[in-house]
């Protein structure tokens, strides 16, 4: 049940900062090249998140479309993230059935590089309500927000999400 107090989207601020509160209706894998997968809150190093990582749905059908976003709001820090959203990645019209490399690609996989501190991103997986629904792209990858970029396209609430941590990797092999 989505809202729990120890759901990690909720602990990690996700929902509150990029969504509003749902239901997870589909479950979203999400694995780099580097064999890292993504589960929340977990810290994932610049260096093994470079590629575009694999993002497999699990329960849609043939007749489901998706739309995949992945952002950073914390940008440019996390203390003071006046120029949030960052957008990453932002594929639409995913079939149901298979995998992120089947959809359209809107915006390339843009890799994390975050500059101060600690910064969360943020994969949100939304269900169009039919083939092609995304028509309001956004003009660029700056001051993006995604409930906007939901609320244009008619996307509703997520159906799945899912973020990681990642900073800077020379502050964390310091510690």
């Amino acid at each position: 049940m989505a809202g729990r107090m120890s759901d990690p989207l909720v602990i990690g601020r996700v929902i509150g900062d990029v969504i509003d509160n749902f239901s997870p209706m589909v479950k979203m894998s999400v694995i780099y090249p580097s064999s890292k997968h993504v589960y929340n809150g977990h810290e994932l190093f610049p260096s093994a998140v470079t590629y575009k990582p694999k993002v497999d749905i699990y329960g849609g059908d043939l007749r489901s479309f998706f739309t995949l976003v992945m952002t950073d709001p914390d940008v440019p820090g996390p203390s003071e993230p006046f120029l949030k959203e960052h957008l990453h990645w932002l594929v639409t019209d995913i079939p149901g059935t298979t995998d992120t490399t089947f959809g359209k690609e809107i915006f390339s996989y843009d890799m994390p590089r975050p500059n101060i501190g600690i910064h969360r991103f943020v994969f949100v997986l939304f269900k169009q309500k039919r083939r092609q629904t995304v028509v309001s792209v956004p003009a660029s990858r700056e001051r993006f927000s995604t409930r906007d970029f939901a609320e244009e396209n008619d996307l509703g609430l997520p159906v799945a999400a899912v973020f990681f941590n990642c900073q800077r990797e020379t502050a964390a092999r310091r510690r």
